[in-house]
């Protein structure tokens, strides 16, 4: 796992966006697993600055989102799927028919999961999977507990999750209780992964996934058994690791090796 400290929100989605960037580049048919929340806003905004003044082509990008909360129709303004136009979609040149964003209004969840999964295959799997981590050290909507084989599915999502979610919903009440999600096994074969975290009520579980034990209670560890997982966090979400000193040394030297092989 390569950790990648950044001064702050801004920081951190610039060096998020370039590394998305830089995948698009090389593969211009790039399968890309998108996440939502606030944690991206900022990578999705760099991407649409790329896409506006560097002409960042995503007309052949195939794009998978992580989740959806069961209920929601996806014109509702709380859904993922106007997240995600809202936020990316409509500022760039993606196609709407290489979109897949989980359909919480499905009359059958457990049908439509496997379609997501036989979708995700057609594509040639996920070439670049984005996550963004909950407090508990959810992943998609992982929540503690959950298998690292599982697959997409409909979760139950706990108390501390509907309560960090209600603030995009007028009542409480309003918050969904179950969500489909891509598993950990579902992520776990993405060619490469990318994590991005920001703010201090992230710092004591991005020191737990990236330094602690890997544990089916804090999905993100599952990180740990990746062979390309990049975690780019600001200071105060690194502010409680205890290895700053060699993530910081190992990202200038790779730059240093970069240069003289000429990358």
């Amino acid at each position: 796992m390569e950790v990648v400290i950044a001064k702050n929100y801004d920081e951190m989605s610039r060096i998020s966006a370039e590394i998305i960037a830089g995948e698009v580049k090389k593969k211009f048919d790039l399968t890309l697993g998108l996440a939502t929340g606030d944690t991206p806003v900022g990578t999705y905004k760099e991407l649409v600055k790329l896409y506006n003044k560097e002409g960042l082509d995503f007309s052949k990008i195939t794009t998978f989102n992580l989740d959806e909360y069961v209920g929601l129709d996806p014109l509702h303004e709380n859904s993922y799927n106007h997240f995600m136009k809202e936020n990316l979609f409509d500022h760039v040149n993606i196609n709407p028919s290489k979109v897949f964003v989980p359909q919480g209004n499905t009359n059958d969840p457990e049908i439509f999961c496997e379609w997501y999964e036989r979708k995700i295959k057609e594509a040639g799997g996920i070439d670049l999977q984005i996550l963004g981590i909950g407090r508990d050290g959810h992943i998609a909507f992982n929540e503690p507990g959950s298998s690292f084989a599982s697959r997409t599915r409909v979760k139950a999502l706990y108390k501390e999750t509907i309560e960090d979610n209600a603030r995009f919903f007028k009542k409480m009440e309003d918050v969904p209780r179950f969500a489909i999600t891509m598993g950990i096994g579902t992520i776990l074969e993405a060619k490469k992964i990318l994590l991005i975290a920001n703010g201090k009520k992230k710092a004591d579980v991005c020191a737990r996934f990236i330094e602690g034990p890997v544990t089916s209670m804090i999905t993100a560890s599952a990180l740990q058994l990746h062979c390309h997982a990049t975690v780019v966090l600001d200071e105060e979400a690194a502010s409680m690791l205890t290895r700053t000193e060699y993530y910081n040394w190992v990202r200038d030297n790779k730059k240093l090796v970069q240069k003289k092989i000429g990358r």
